[in-house]
């Protein structure tokens, strides 16, 4: 490091880009300052500890800089104390001190090829460059220090191109370094190991040929890697579903967040059946048969506590896709309170979920965050004296405290066969994954008026629409107005992202255009997000429920006749106080959770 860098990045001068832009104070600059020696010396020994390749102790001492002594003491932000200085905060203010653009790296927009086919994981690793992507023909570089000149001067001689550094947290560039750097290598090592084989692996089932051990471990050690990157990357993007899609040139890789699809990864087209073979492996299924489809599950640690894993397979076009859902604990597992219910709506919900027996149903497509719901419901209602006995198809996440029966059609295991028998182990409370049938759904409700609680899902747009769903199925009225206590249809919206949110006005007139019909008129005051590191510029940050509760009283089992006819019952419904999907929605709005394209988007027409 130069005098001119030790300079800028002296403890003195970030303390003082820190004073200036008010994020510390005058004491808390000294305080720090009075620290720096001694929290060197605790992360020096931390790190010396750490290390399973011995370095040398001038190395590691030069390892840590100011900023890792600022990120160890947890400084409290002087402009907002309920805050402490992050290191995407510090290195945003630094890189506005020194003119030069922050960018907090979004992974899901990096090209694989491009990041790891500019400059070497050594060369990456020692200056911490990341190449991110070419902009108005000039190579957008991440960097914690824009002041390695001769650094940025190489990776302009390798790609030929103009290079503009942009300022990115350290930590950041470490951790996509190790990620795409090891992912590459291990698809590039498969794929040249299976390009030396000359196979169409497409076409594996038909030809079979024995290879040493040692080159047999190789190959599968690459795909290994890599299939428990995509893993691992789904675990820390909060992904809820991962998409393995074969096309004609490529296999594409994306991932649902916050339910929308993004495309992470396009890998090479010969290395698909290799990588649909590894998760097969590892789901139980048959490798060798991909004309069917097939369904298992893998369980995975991750972060000391166990997730489910949902694989499902069916042949496409241009082979075999895969699409793995991914069940985790944190969030099928919630506070019934934390789900988006307002306090009205979830008075109404506990009072249909705590009667002794009767049918509570939800409704909703899939994606809806119904799975959740009912297994945070079932969560609160266990105890040492409820016998609670689930009917699923398949399981989607294994609990101690409850009896699971997976449903296997192939020996006459289903819902209805299942339910029949379950009634003789002396259930408390039975969920059944879905009614779908008349014989599930006549088993339901023998099983609500034996004095069982049920709960169960349905496929209909909202709750009105249910109880005529089962007419349709053949149960008649009167059993219907005997079993069922309340339905509930609900959808997921996105929320607000809370580090970039702000206020803007808009029509009611125009919302009432867009299908959002305001008791107001002029101006509203609204909320969005702008876009931030924290949630890659979407604007968007983790999701909430909206809800339709409708408690089944006796006035609407009156009316609960073909001839009556839906937009009675519903009618009906709202003179007792429903309110709808998209109401519901339009409170989030309005309280500033949500936006009101997410509430048009989910609620539809």
């Amino acid at each position: 490091m130069s005098n001119l860098e030790d300079i800028r990045f002296s403890s003195q001068t970030i303390c003082k880009i820190l004073l200036t832009a008010k994020l510390i104070s005058k004491d808390q600059a000294l305080d720090i300052l009075k620290k720096e020696a001694m929290v060197k010396q605790i992360l020096f020994k931390k790190n010396i500890q750490n290390k399973k390749n011995q370095v040398s102790i001038e190395k590691t001492a030069n390892l840590i800089s100011f900023i890792d002594v600022l990120l160890y003491l947890k400084i409290q932000r002087a402009d907002q104390p309920i805050k402490s200085l992050d290191e995407d905060l510090i290195y945003k203010t630094l890189a506005a001190a020194w003119k030069v653009p922050y960018k907090k790296i979004d992974p899901l927009k990096l090209e694989l090829n491009l990041v790891t086919g500019t400059i070497s994981k050594s060369f990456a690793k020692k200056h911490l460059l990341l190449p991110l992507f070419i902009e108005e023909g000039k190579l957008i570089v991440a960097t914690s220090d824009p002041f390695n000149f001769e650094a940025i001067k190489d990776v302009e001689m390798v790609s030929k191109l103009k290079v503009k550094p942009v300022v990115s947290a350290k930590s950041d560039i470490k951790k996509l370094i190790n990620e795409f750097y090891g992912f590459r290598y291990s698809i590039s090592a498969a794929e040249d190991l299976f390009s030396k084989q000359g196979l169409d692996i497409g076409n594996l089932e038909r030809f079979v040929q024995l290879k040493p051990m040692d080159e047999q471990a190789s190959t599968d050690q690459h795909i290994v890697n890599a299939v428990n990157h995509l893993f691992a990357y789904s675990f820390d993007q909060k992904a809820s579903d991962i998409h393995i899609e074969p096309k004609r040139d490529i296999c594409l890789v994306r991932m649902r967040i916050d339910g929308v699809l993004n495309t992470v990864y396009k890998l090479p087209k010969k290395l698909h059946a290799a990588v649909i073979s590894r998760i097969k492996t590892l789901s139980g299924l048959d490798m060798a048969e991909k004309r069917r489809p097939q369904d298992g599950r893998i369980k995975i640690e991750k972060d000391k506590t166990e997730v489910e894993i949902r694989v499902s397979t069916i042949p496409v076009a241009f082979g075999e896709k895969v699409v793995m859902r991914i069940m985790d604990p944190e969030i099928l597992f919630q506070d019934l309170e934390s789900l988006g219910f307002s306090q009205k709506d979830f008075k109404k919900y506990k009072t249909l979920i705590t009667r002794p027996f009767g049918i509570i149903l939800l409704t909703g497509p899939t994606g809806s965050g119904k799975s959740t719901t009912l297994y945070s419901s079932l969560r609160m209602l266990s105890s040492p004296k409820v016998n609670i006995t689930t009917i699923e198809d398949p399981i989607e996440m294994i609990h101690e405290e409850f009896n699971q029966i997976a449903v296997q059609p192939a020996i006459n295991v289903t819902f209805s066969s299942v339910l029949r028998n379950i009634l003789r182990q002396d259930p408390d409370i039975i969920m059944v994954g879905e009614i779908r049938d008349i014989e599930t759904a006549q088993a339901a409700v023998q099983a609500a008026l034996t004095g069982h609680l049920v709960f169960s899902t349905l496929h209909t747009n909202d709750s009105v629409s249910a109880v005529f769903r089962l007419l349709d199925l053949g149960i008649p009225s009167y059993l219907i107005h005997s079993s069922v206590n309340g339905i509930v249809a609900q959808r997921l919206v996105r929320k607000i992202c809370p580090d970039c949110i702000q206020e803007f006005e808009m029509d009611a007139e125009e919302l009432a255009g867009l299908g959002l019909k305001l008791n107001v008129k002029g101006l509203i005051r609204l909320k969005h997000g702008k876009g931030c590191v924290k949630c890659r510029n979407t604007g968007y940050k983790g999701r909430t429920g909206i809800y339709e509760i409708l408690p089944y009283s006796d006035s609407l089992k009156g009316l609960t006749t073909k001839a009556a006819g839906l937009e009675r019952l519903k009618e009906k419904a709202l003179e007792e106080g429903l309110v709808l999907l998209r109401q519901n929605g339009i409170q989030k709005m309005l309280q500033g959770q949500t936006t009101y394209q997410e509430i048009l988007r989910v609620t539809g027409d």
